[in-house]
């Protein structure tokens, strides 16, 4: 019986190879159904072969899971076969991650850490124990349990160092970074977690480095989260352009990949002739080589062999070898995010850089090249046009969220941008898909609710609605549990009320922005001190307390120069002491203030702001009696004031105008209740050990609203500002 499994295993793998899944998994199957009894151990194997199939190419997770249950049953009676056992632990782990069973998860992962102790202290023992445990760490993280996946994580990262294993040391440091990113409690563990991975780099062969591609991005992208919040945008800058010159790299060397095995797909075709000249097939077999040679070098040297499929840690493993930045080595591998969602990453990193800089026309290719690369892949998890949370299968949820939340940033950024260049019609557009995609994915992007009520104040802001900016501020601070969110939306709306310039709205802006400026300097970072002081100073001037106002805003203007380098707020800045230098008749400094401000200005297509500051000059040559410089700076505003006007009345006649101002929130569809219990206690939960044989490759879920649970994404996801 022995030679009819090893037949089948061939046939099985003759079909997986020339891409029939479904009759490879018939041929596994004929062992399973078989009336004559095969060893246990043929089984096992078999079985742990349908389910890797079942996991790799088709949505059956709970056909795999069952297989696996099955296989750990039969290896109940089996005292040998470590590697075996393990790799049934880490496969059915698998399985409860995809559907969302971590308790199961958790019990089945500690049983495989217990193996792993009781195997001894071998090379194999210890990296199964690696694989275990960071599984475990994602597992915990899921729940919240920051302390506790930090603890798997750096049992991992203790095994990683007795192998003397540096890459993988390095998987380890750079995971417990990203937890504590997420939770931030202490900012020295945060700082001495980046220096370990800084040390731990450093450590790895530099020859090494290159071929760890998965590593280096994820190190890179999580020192830009971490420069980004303590405001380190030089540093941050740099770490940027590293990523954005390597991603280039290798989008070419993909590209030139994908054309190589074109000419493979051409040559391989011609060698399945039965009739080829012995000749022709010897010319055949030495250009394949050489092209397979010519992948492997651009791809790596296992572009052709047999994929180990084995779990990711932060996420999916439904990945082409070629298009997976890989974090660790068999049986860990794994990925942080899929390579798409990393590049697009990249792009909005690029974004948020440059967007404060005024590099709109760079911008706008990233995130419209980012916008499409994202939906073409939202595709592959099942989301269409008119796509809503409660059709998507169970396993999609996570990675799916991890794209729309991307992509609800780089809509995020478009939306600053064109209110930025007072593109009001096209700001509303960016917003209205943003809502769009929120009322269809309500639960998974629940996060985003706060933005897009900051969005709309912004936008009500820059159309002059001050009443309905400040509302929407206020309620967006409602929205987040984030204090550093709260305290921005806080001041923002501030500031609207300090626009509509009445004693009432005074008092209202210094009840809002007064406790944040007391508390300033126990922020991570200087944002909320910049606009805190920039509120602050606004609202002094305002009440005409001249000189404390251009103390504060002096200051506040020196570190949003050397720390944020934004220059939209530099110009607002630099326009109000302009003002200030003008009213205490300092003509000198207040025309030198103003003419850099204009400049700023007009790099970001900031019309509001070029009026206010032309007003001041006009206001300045009126003093000094320069009547031609006069004369030529009104009739410029008065150019600027007709285009603004234009702009803003064709905002105002849009249809969707009035929606966005409106003050209430959003009115979406949200999951009933009784669909959320489904989801969590529904067939995809429970263990069942009728094993379904035959089962092909279609979805084995009937009912699509039972697949979403609700979770709390911001556990999950990477959504560092």
């Amino acid at each position: 019986m022995d030679g009819v499994a090893e037949g089948l295993w061939e046939l099985a793998d003759l079909h997986e190879r020339s891409g029939e899944i479904g009759k490879s998994i018939k041929c596994l199957e004929a062992i399973c159904q078989s009336t004559v009894s095969f060893l246990p151990i043929i089984e096992v194997k078999t079985r742990l072969r349908i389910a890797t199939l079942l996991l790799k190419h088709t949505n059956n997770v709970n056909h795999a899971k069952a297989h696996l249950e099955r296989s750990q049953l039969l290896l109940k009676a089996i005292p040998s076969c470590f590697e075996l056992k393990c790799r049934a632990y880490s496969l059915l782990s698998q399985c409860y991650h995809l559907v969302g069973a971590v308790t199961s998860q958790k019990q089945l992962l500690n049983k495989g850490l217990e193996l792993t102790e009781s195997f001894g202290e071998g090379f194999s023992g210890k990296l199964w124990s690696c694989n275990f445990n960071s599984q475990l760490a994602n597992a915990l993280i899921i729940e919240g349990d920051y302390q506790g996946s930090v603890s798997a994580l750096e049992h991992g990262y203790v095994s990683a160092s007795e192998m003397y294993y540096p890459e993988l040391q390095m998987f380890f440091a750079t995971s417990v970074l990203h937890v504590h990113l997420m939770q931030w409690d202490d900012g020295s563990l945060v700082e001495s977690a980046v220096t370990r991975c800084n040390d731990v780099w450093e450590s790895v062969d530099p020859e090494r480095r290159q071929q760890c591609l998965g590593l280096f991005f994820y190190n890179e992208l999580l020192h830009i989260f971490y420069l980004l919040r303590i405001c380190d945008y030089k540093n941050a800058g740099e770490h940027v352009d590293k990523l954005d010159a390597s991603m280039k790299d290798d989008l070419q060397k993909m590209h030139h990949a994908r054309e190589l095995n074109k000419e493979l797909n051409i040559v391989n075709e011609g060698l399945s002739q039965t009739d080829l000249p012995y000749k022709d097939r010897s010319t055949f077999n030495s250009r394949r080589n050489e092209i397979e040679g010519e992948i492997s070098n651009l791809i790596g040297p296992n572009s052709f062999s047999q994929e180990v499929l084995e779990p990711a840690y932060f996420g999916n493993v439904k990945r082409e070898l070629g298009d997976k930045l890989e974090l660790a080595p068999t049986p860990i591998d794994g990925e942080w995010l899929p390579k798409t969602a990393v590049y697009s990453l990249v792009d909005l990193m690029v974004v948020v850089f440059n967007r404060p800089k005024g590099v709109f026309k760079e911008c706008g290719k990233r995130i419209q090249s980012g916008l499409n690369n994202i939906k073409v892949e939202l595709v592959k998890y099942g989301i269409f046009d008119g796509t809503t949370e409660v059709d998507l299968q169970h396993s999609a949820i996570w990675m799916a969220g991890v794209y729309l939340m991307i992509l609800m940033q780089f809509l995020e950024n478009k939306v600053a941008i064109e209110l930025t260049r007072s593109e009001f019609v096209e700001a509303q557009e960016a917003l209205l898909e943003m809502k769009d995609w929120f009322n269809r994915f309500p639960t998974i992007l629940q996060a985003c609710e706060s933005i897009i009520e900051m969005l709309r104040g912004q936008y009500a802001h820059c159309v002059a609605c001050y009443n309905e900016a400040a509302f929407h501020f206020v309620e967006a601070g409602k929205l987040t549990e984030s204090k550093s969110a709260q305290a921005i939306c806080h001041i923002y709306a501030a500031v609207s009320y300090i626009c509509i310039g009445d004693p009432d709205s005074y008092a209202k802006a210094l009840e809002l922005a007064g406790p944040i400026y007391k508390i300033i300097d126990s922020f991570v970072g200087v944002r909320e001190k910049t606009t805190a002081l920039f509120a602050y100073g606004f609202l002094l001037m305002r009440q005409e307390n001249l000189q404390d106002a251009r103390v504060k805003l002096a200051s506040g203007l020196q570190t949003t120069h050397m720390t944020l380098g934004n220059l939209q707020l530099v110009s607002q800045y630099l326009t109000i002491l302009g003002h200030l230098a003008l009213a205490l008749h300092d003509t000198s400094q207040a025309r030198e203030i103003l003419r850099s401000s204009l400049t700023l200005a007009k790099k970001l297509y900031d019309i509001p702001t070029q009026i206010w500051v032309l007003s001041n000059l006009t206001t300045l040559y009126e003093q000094v009696d320069e009547k031609e410089n006069e004369l030529e700076n009104r009739e410029y505003e008065k150019k600027k004031v007709d285009e603004l006007k234009k702009r803003l009345a064709n905002a105002r006649s849009s249809a969707h105008h009035l929606e966005l101002i409106e003050k209430t929130k959003f009115q979406v569809r949200r999951l009933h209740e009784n669909d959320i219990k489904r989801a969590i206690g529904g067939p995809s939960m429970s263990v069942d050990l009728d094993i379904p044989e035959s089962v092909g490759l279609s979805s084995s879920a009937p009912r699509p609203s039972t697949r979403l649970m609700d979770v709390d994404l911001s556990r999950r996801g990477t959504r560092k500002r």
